[in-house]
């Protein structure tokens, strides 16, 4: 992207829901060495995820290691040339530690865990403005997606979170605030601070302030000293110390996994992007505008890129069961072998032969907002196969999608573009077939680029910003249509796009009030 020729490499950390990678780009934004690994899912009760926050140590430390060492191999000097390294993690993933042993005081409760629905059904009974009371301060209604239930249910339900909170002893984050804390010393002085992408994530973050709400600390009783410092997205945070890969380096970007990927796809004001993992997320970037949804959506920061950067705004559609349901498919039933045959299976068929599909495993997120949901499989016939099945897992990844971006346009009525194009990225997009779908049932064309590992690219991005290495300018141009992109076109008529989506509002109706079914 930069026009000089000297060597400059950014790292990037990616600690996701389900692996860690660590990614080394050079300047010309290219991958010169990475390494990945997969960690455990930790499933106590149904409907509770958890993970070990040590091995998600672990993880980063070992992709750190390996990635240089696979760099080096290509004939890379990294010590000679790396200049910063940047962070992205999922979002929301609540930790609680000891910052004088620096140990978990409880596993990290991850995003998608649902154990704090009676939490969440408390405090909408209690507030005046019930589900929406905190929406106008900090984007976010009253969910079990969110930080600040989580940290609720540890504060009343963790004896050592009490212990440690009561003797001033406790730090909460979340994994980004995890990870820079043992990143830059640990229990020997490390940094506890977290970005405003992830903060804005929490329930407890003024958006308009971008500092932590009192009012909504005093409401929720959560004490304000066991909270990181926020800080913006692209800014030099403070040098890795002993005991890790790559001492001494800064870390000067950090951001949660969904914005990263916006900065990755370089998303201006009203484009949008998709990013399919464990979830999918679509956010559509409002410019430097807070703009309330009226349709099911959250209000959230998108990026700050700099201390004295201005904040930019998004509108987002979380869905919480995309990729995950394909794993389900390969781990729980043994339907597949591996994520990637998934494709091949669902090919051998044109439709899904009337089977619709709702992987609301833990209830529906955006636009629903039905935590009282679960899975359903309606329309199944003799004569339906594992090829349909499959076919019908792709399409509800799809069918959610869409229901996210309609809200999105007609909470964007009147401002968009005439013609809409969604910018992909995630693991899923290799699917042809999945990509293909997306087009039809939007009936917009959907655009993949040639890296579709954005969520790195965006916190590399972020850092190489802070130390020089890109401007803002150049990072924003990369956004433009690229000939190696690749760009689905739906196919589908209107007529059938129309009775398809007619039936999976049928199928999703069903999802509701099955929480407390008998097991």
């Amino acid at each position: 992207m930069a026009k000089t020729k000297e060597a400059a490499f950014i790292g990037s950390i990616d600690q996701g829901t389900s692996s860690t990678r660590f990614i080394i780009y050079d300047r010309n934004s290219r991958c010169v060495g990475s390494h990945q690994v997969e960690f455990t899912q930790l499933y106590p009760q149904a409907g509770w995820v958890e993970h070990d926050p040590m091995e998600i140590l672990e993880s980063v430390k070992v992709c750190m290691a390996k990635a240089v060492d696979n760099a080096s191999a290509e004939g890379h000097n990294v010590d000679a040339a790396l200049k910063a390294i940047g962070l992205t993690n999922q979002r929301e993933t609540t930790l609680v530690w000891s910052k004088s042993t620096g140990r978990p005081l409880y596993n990290a409760i991850v995003w998608m865990d649902v154990r704090t629905t009676s939490v969440c059904r408390r405090l909408e009974k209690e507030m005046p403005g019930g589900r929406t009371h905190f929406v106008e301060t900090c984007g976010l209604p009253i969910s079990t997606y969110f930080s600040a239930m989580k940290l609720i249910w540890l504060m009343e339900n963790v004896d050592a979170v009490k212990e440690g909170i009561k003797k001033k002893d406790a730090l909460f984050g979340t994994v980004d605030s995890w990870l820079i804390w043992n990143l830059t010393g640990g229990v020997k002085g490390g940094l506890h601070v977290t970005d405003v992408s992830n903060a804005s994530r929490t329930m407890l973050m003024n958006l308009k302030t971008l500092e932590w709400d009192k009012p909504t600390l005093e409401t929720l009783k959560i004490p304000a000293e066991i909270l990181p410092k926020i800080i913006s997205n692209s800014e030099i945070i403070g040098k890795i110390t002993e005991g890790w890969p790559l001492v001494g380096f800064p870390i000067a970007g950090c951001l949660g996994d969904q914005h990263a990927a916006m900065v990755g796809q370089a998303c201006k004001k009203g484009e949008a992007k998709s990013t399919y993992g464990t979830g999918a997320f679509i956010l559509r970037n409002t410019g430097e505008e807070v703009v309330h949804s009226t349709h099911g959506l959250l209000t959230t920061l998108a990026f700050k890129l700099g201390s004295k950067a201005p904040a930019n705004y998004a509108l987002e559609g979380s869905i919480a069961i995309a990729g995950a349901a394909v794993q389900w498919l390969r781990d729980s039933l043994g339907v597949i072998k591996s994520a990637g045959e998934i494709e091949e299976l669902a090919s051998q068929v044109d439709t899904t032969g009337g089977v619709y599909f709702v992987p609301a495993f833990n209830g529906l997120f955006a636009p629903w907002w039905r935590d009282d949901a679960r899975g359903v499989c309606i329309g199944i016939t003799r004569f339906t196969s594992k090829a349909h099945i499959a076919r019908a897992v792709l399409e509800s990844m799809c069918f959610q999608v869409k229901d996210v971006l309609d809200s999105m346009h007609k909470d964007a009525a009147g401002t968009e573009e005439e013609e809409f194009l969604l910018r992909v990225d995630g693991g899923a997009t290799v699917n042809n077939l999945l990509m293909q779908i997306q087009a039809d049932l939007l009936g917009s064309p959907v655009v993949r680029p040639a890296d579709i590992e954005t969520t790195a690219l965006g916190a590399a991005y972020a850092a190489g910003l802070a130390v020089g290495v890109w401007t803002e300018e150049e990072i924003f141009a990369s956004g433009e249509k690229s000939k190696s992109d690749t760009t689905f076109r739906p196919k589908l008529n209107e007529e059938l796009r129309k009775k398809k989506v007619d039936s999976w509002f049928k199928a999703v109706e069903r999802t509701f009030d099955l929480a407390d079914l008998s097991i």
